[in-house]
């Protein structure tokens, strides 16, 4: 890079996105750890699976699985899995009102079906 300035529209991008994955992180970890997980289970859970890196920590460990979480927790940490597969910015515009509002498309008009021409040996 040496020299070289960044854009400031790339910038923006990448501060966006560090934005996104720090509030989902923080809520997903809120909302487990309000769901009676401890402090070090719950984030380190939705780091693991926000992440996809893995076991997590304490209860969520390399020798211990998810299955005495909570069934919502469990349901945030598969929020979590997915929006940390397909990214951020594609759950983002998958969840935004407007991308499933339906505009007007032209219809397609079907033409009568032509016999095709016979073929002459």
């Amino acid at each position: 890079l040496g020299m070289t300035k960044v854009p400031q529209d790339v910038m923006i991008a990448i501060l966006s996105f560090f934005a996104i994955y720090l509030a989902v992180f923080m809520a997903a970890s809120l909302i487990i750890t309000a769901l009676g997980v401890d402090i070090i289970t719950g984030p380190s859970a939705v780091i693991a699976t926000l992440n996809n890196i893995g076991p997590g920590l304490a209860l969520v460990g390399p020798t211990q699985n998810f299955g005495h979480l909570p069934a919502l927790a469990k349901l945030v940490l598969v929020f979590c899995m997915l929006a940390g597969r397909l990214e951020l910015y594609t759950i983002a515009i998958l969840l935004t009102p407007g991308f499933w509002k339906m505009t007007r498309r032209p219809k397609l008009r079907w033409q009568k079906k032509r016999p095709l021409p016979a073929i002459e040996p």
